[in-house]
């Protein structure tokens, strides 16, 4: 599929979901009947290795930057077994853990890091979700992050309800007060145990839905990074560094390479990335870009950044489209419990 028919299908998904619409699917009805028959095959593969055991890792991290009377920023994590961390033995090697290392080294100052992902979780799960960070007694937090997709596509949820879902919650939490981003849908034809021709079509749909939930995140204030191209290449070429022993979660070197790619997002909507980096760099293909443009660009390349720019334009919404360098994250200490 060309990024320009994908564009057109992201925004078909999007505006069914905005509008109310549920007949966008994400591959073609002949292939379903072939496509079940490879998932359940699939399925009896998959997740062998699991214990299905997540670490805790909440807690407040960069404690020698600490300053008295200064609280420490707050980072929560929303999504499914991939935002959980759900595949590795150690707190310290989740995605939550590793962003809040990260961040309060960039920041200089500690960070209080809650989780509620819920290890198969899909899209209809983030109402709740959103709902125990809202109404917790603790302050809304400065910046959420949110790891969705994977088992919308593997248990068939109408795209157009996954990004229903996926925006509403964007909304609630910007309107709340925290910035929001959203590690898209990863690309699932790089699960080893997935054969031809579920893998092309899983790799299709979740490049689909990826893009499709850049669009809804992006209109509702939020931010994007692609983690579907990041864990393809990367992840099909060291398949035995990269997942971890159900080979289908991240390994720690998985999630680390994922950190990496998320973590200059989570700086810049905060406002702690260096001001000569949010300019357009067009040696590196930045720019502006229709938004349902800038989501397909960023559905097939990895880590690449979409967040809001012009409300309006000759082909609706503008976005801006980052790739931004990475920054390696070291394992996390543990963390100190919350108070």
């Amino acid at each position: 599929m060309t990024r320009m028919s994908r564009a057109r299908v992201a925004r078909r998904i999007a505006a069914g979901a905005a509008y109310g619409g549920g007949g966008v699917g994400l591959v073609g009805a002949a292939a379903v009947g072939l496509l079940l028959a490879e998932v359940r095959l699939a399925r009896r593969q998959v997740g062998n290795g699991s214990s299905g055991r997540v670490p805790m890792a909440d807690g407040v991290y960069g404690h020698a930057y600490d300053i008295p009377g200064e609280p420490p920023l707050r980072l929560t994590m929303l999504g499914d077994s991939t935002a959980a961390g759900q595949g590795v033995h150690r707190s310290g090697q989740t995605p939550g853990a590793l962003l809040a290392s990260g961040l309060a080294a960039v920041a200089e100052r500690p960070v209080e890091l809650h989780n509620v992902a819920l290890p198969g979780a899909q899209s209809d799960d983030l109402d709740r979700q959103v709902t125990l960070v809202l109404s917790a007694p603790a302050p809304v937090p400065d910046v959420c992050v949110i790891m969705i997709g994977a088992n919308d596509v593997t248990n068939r949820m109408p795209p157009t309800r996954s990004v229903r879902h996926l925006a509403a919650a964007v909304r609630r939490l910007r309107t709340a007060g925290a910035e929001v981003v959203v590690g898209t849908c990863p690309d699932l034809g790089t699960i080893e145990p997935v054969q031809q021709p579920l893998r092309w079509l899983a790799r299709r749909a979740s490049r689909q839905l990826a893009a499709a939930q850049t669009i809804g995140a992006v209109e509702q204030g939020g931010r994007t990074v692609s983690l579907g191209d990041l864990l393809g290449p990367e992840f099909e070429a060291n398949p035995r560094e990269l997942f971890g022993p159900d080979n289908y979660h991240p390994s720690a070197e998985g999630y680390a390479t994922a950190a990496m790619a998320v973590l200059p997002t989570v700086c810049a909507a905060l406002g702690l990335w260096p001001a000569d980096e949010e300019r357009p760099d067009v040696s590196r293909r930045e720019g502006f870009l229709p938004v349902a443009r800038a989501a397909a660009e960023a559905a097939s390349e990895a880590g690449t950044e979409v967040t809001a720019a012009m409300p309006t334009g000759p082909r609706g919404p503008w976005a801006l489209l980052k790739r931004r360098r990475r920054r390696r994250v070291p394992e996390a200490e543990p963390a100190t419990p919350s108070v």
